[in-house]
C-alpha cells in the first residue's frame, strides 16, 4: 500500500535542497495557505484561510487514515512549507489490470514557482513513488486554465491524452 511509501532524504533542485515528509494535523494551516496561494482557487472565490478549518481537518484525518492515500509536504531548510501534493493508489481493470498513481492537489508556493521544486517532486513521483506502489501509470488532472502547468507537465513527459469532466453536486 501507499502508506509504506519510502520518502527521500532530500529533494534537490539546482540551487537548494528540500525535505519531503508526510503531513501531520499540525500542518493544516500550511496546507490551507498553499491551497489558497493559487490564482485559480482565488478566481473561484476559495478562501481557505478564512474558512472554519473543521471540514479541512476532517478531510485530512480521513486521507491520512486511508492506506491508499498519502498527503505530502515539501519544506525548506527552515521548516517552512513550500509545496504539497496528494498521491492516491488506484487499482484498476483497464490497461490489463494496471495500478495507477493519481497525483492531486499539487501546489507550489507562489514565491517558489519556477525554482525547480515542482520538477523534483514529479521526478520522485514518476520514478520512486510509482515503483514503490506498483503503479504502471502516473496520472493527474489540471484545470484547463493552467496553460503554464500543462506545458510543465508535458516537458516532464506527461501526455494530455484524456479530457476530464466534473459534476458539481449541490
Amino acid at each position: 500500500m501507499i502508506a509504506a511509501l519510502p520518502l527521500p532524504d532530500v529533494l534537490s533542485t539546482n540551487h537548494r535542497t528540500f525535505r519531503l515528509r508526510r503531513v501531520a494535523e499540525s500542518d493544516l494551516g500550511a496546507l490551507m495557505f498553499l491551497l489558497s496561494d493559487d490564482p485559480i482557487s482565488a478566481a473561484r472565490g476559495d478562501r481557505f484561510v478564512e474558512l472554519d478549518s473543521a471540514a479541512y481537518l476532517s478531510a485530512l484525518k480521513e486521507l491520512t487514515a486511508d492506506s491508499s492515500n498519502e498527503v505530502l509536504l515539501v519544506v525548506d531548510d527552515r521548516g517552512d512549507a513550500v509545496a504539497t501534493m496528494q498521491l492516491t493508489r488506484i487499482p484498476g481493470l483497464s490497461r490489463g489490470g494496471a495500478t495507477r498513481l493519481l497525483v492531486e492537489a499539487v501546489r507550489v508556493r507562489s514565491i517558489e514557482r519556477s525554482s525547480g521544486i515542482g520538477s523534483a517532486m514529479m521526478r520522485w513521483v514518476t520514478t520512486t513513488a510509482a515503483a514503490a506502489t506498483g503503479a504502471s501509470l502516473v496520472q493527474l488532472t489540471s484545470d484547463q486554465e493552467r496553460e503554464g502547468a500543462h506545458r510543465f507537465y508535458e516537458r516532464l513527459g506527461f501526455v494530455g491524452s484524456h479530457r476530464g469532466f466534473k459534476f458539481q453536486v449541490q
